[in-house]
């Protein structure tokens, strides 16, 4: 198992959040793990993501999982749509986060899980933190893209 220090990243535009999106490519979560606090203007998430840095790409014998939480800040709204929301234990695969441009520095933050679904999350500006919340743990089988 990896020794390497936990992953902490922060975004504040759209640059960073493809650094984002990056170490996030099939990061599974709950549906129950995604949490929308509109007063606090905040969703969370939290995934368990491949730790696509350990270098194991390639390998389905070999790689590593890791808890971590994305959070994004100044958030105006958030739709779904193809999201089961029951039960809470339903599992979703990110894809992809993607940026279009809106009333600078807004603009839509767009969470792409396989299977067609979404999150859609309104922004007044890109502020979101990726990190790592636990120790990695071996899986056996890595990711594949065909």
């Amino acid at each position: 198992m990896s020794t390497a220090r936990p992953l902490q990243l922060l975004a504040q535009d759209e640059e960073d959040l493809g650094v984002l999106s990056a170490a996030l490519q099939d990061a599974v979560a709950k549906i129950g793990d995604i949490s929308y606090e509109a007063a606090a203007r905040r969703l969370t998430l939290t995934f368990n993501r491949f730790r696509w840095e350990a270098g194991a790409a390639g390998d389905a014998a070999a790689g590593e999982r890791v808890r971590c939480g994305l959070q994004f800040g100044c958030v105006l709204g958030v739709q779904a749509r193809n999201l089961r929301r029951e039960p809470k234990n339903a599992v979703v695969e990110l894809l992809a986060l993607t940026f279009v441009p809106g009333e600078a520095p807004g603009g839509v933050v767009s969470l792409a899980f396989a299977g067609g679904g979404d999150l859609r999350v309104e922004v007044e500006c890109i502020e979101a933190a990726l990190a790592d919340l636990s120790a990695p743990w071996p899986t056996r089988h890595a990711p594949a893209h065909g």
